[in-house]
């Protein structure tokens, strides 16, 4: 049986993911910030939400898919951005992105992705939306979002939730930087694994491959706290496209934000990996939606790990949900086979979920 055949579950996937990274890597994707409270209780709050079954309903003909901006979606979930994803695997970022071609799903290419926003535009076929980070005094930021707007990309993802980068003590205990310092510990991580290691020797060491202009400077650890309501009032006035704020967990800010001509709320706590008391999203998320009125678009990612998981999150307010370190894990234990096979058992958990509780089509869970 191939590894791929063994994903039954996102946690299959992530044991399987355990066994063949080095643990400073599996450490820095899996990581959360402080103790991990927060992604404990992002977990706990999803599993204590209840779906009803309904019984005798025709659920024969499902229909997964939704629209998002006007755009018709394979599916309700999508790729959230997520920094250096080709340390999962080699060709990452790549695979992600034929995967939201293939199921017309959005792709969140991160600021810090390790491949440059442009090819990956490409090969997700357009299906693609850029995150970006403010950094600095913001004159290299407003640079990037038009190098992404050049680039084609209609939807731009303004992540506002690291003023200051949160402390992940297991990224800390391994020394983990970008770029990687070898020493003593890292040596002998990398070479008890030797297939990741490997690999990575050939395909060539990651790196953040959007930072790699004249003009910019990124440093990830770098403080933030210059962004104020000033850098989003700029941001929308150069951005042609669809503007999404990802970092929202008050309903307050949600409304000023739709109020500053936001086209959509991302409702997020960075998966736990920034401030360790914040609250789980699907737990502020019927706040911000009636804050913000029935029909303004609200995303929400942090936590999600099943399909189940995607259609508690719609039946409490959300149009849309992403995943994140799921896909990661997939690529990690399985490659590119890993991760359509991740896809496919989200699909099918979803589709299950919705024949168990009488919908058969997604836009209905929010009725």
């Amino acid at each position: 049986m191939g590894r791929a055949a063994r994903i039954h579950s996102a946690e299959t996937a992530r044991q399987i993911a355990r066994r063949r990274l080095p643990w400073m890597v599996f450490d820095y994707i899996d990581g959360a910030a402080g103790n991990e409270a927060g992604a404990r209780r992002n977990r706990q709050a999803l599993d204590d939400i209840c779906l009803a079954p309904r019984i005798l309903k025709d659920v024969s003909d499902r229909d997964l898919g939704t629209t998002l901006f006007g755009q018709r979606t394979g599916r309700p979930f999508g790729i959230a951005p997520m920094g250096m994803c080709n340390l999962s695997g080699p060709g990452a970022d790549l695979m992600l992105a034929r995967m939201a071609a293939r199921h017309a799903v959005p792709l969140g290419v991160s600021t810090v992705a390790s491949t440059p926003l442009e090819t990956l535009i490409d090969a997700a076929q357009g299906h693609a939306w850029f995150q970006l980070y403010f950094s600095g005094d913001g004159s290299g930021t407003i640079k990037l979002a038009n190098r992404a707007q050049d680039a084609g990309y209609d939807v731009l993802v303004l992540t506002v939730d690291v003023p200051e980068v949160g402390r992940r003590p297991r990224e800390l205990v391994h020394g983990f930087t970008m770029p990687f310092r070898i020493g003593p510990r890292q040596f002998l991580d990398f070479a008890l694994h030797p297939f990741w290691s490997l690999s990575t020797l050939a395909a060539g060491r990651p790196q953040m491959a959007n930072t790699l202009m004249p003009g910019y400077e990124f440093d990830r650890t770098e403080s933030r706290a210059r962004a104020d309501w000033a850098t989003l009032a700029r941001l929308r006035a150069m951005w042609k496209g669809k503007l999404v704020v990802k970092g929202v967990l008050d309903a307050d800010d949600a409304k000023r934000l739709k109020a500053e001509g936001v086209d959509a709320v991302q409702v997020s706590n960075h998966g736990a990996r920034q401030l360790e008391s914040a609250p789980s999203p699907i737990e502020v998320l019927p706040a911000i939606r009636e804050a913000v009125g029935a029909e303004y678009p609200l995303f929400l990612d942090s936590g999600l790990r099943s399909g189940e998981d995607v259609l508690k999150a719609l039946s409490r307010g959300a149009d849309f949900c992403f995943f994140g370190r799921v896909w990661q894990f997939a690529i990690a234990a399985a490659g590119e086979e890993g991760l359509n096979r991740m896809f496919d058992v989200l699909s099918s958990e979803l589709s299950i979920a919705m024949a168990q509780t009488g919908l058969t089509r997604v836009m209905d869970a929010r009725a």
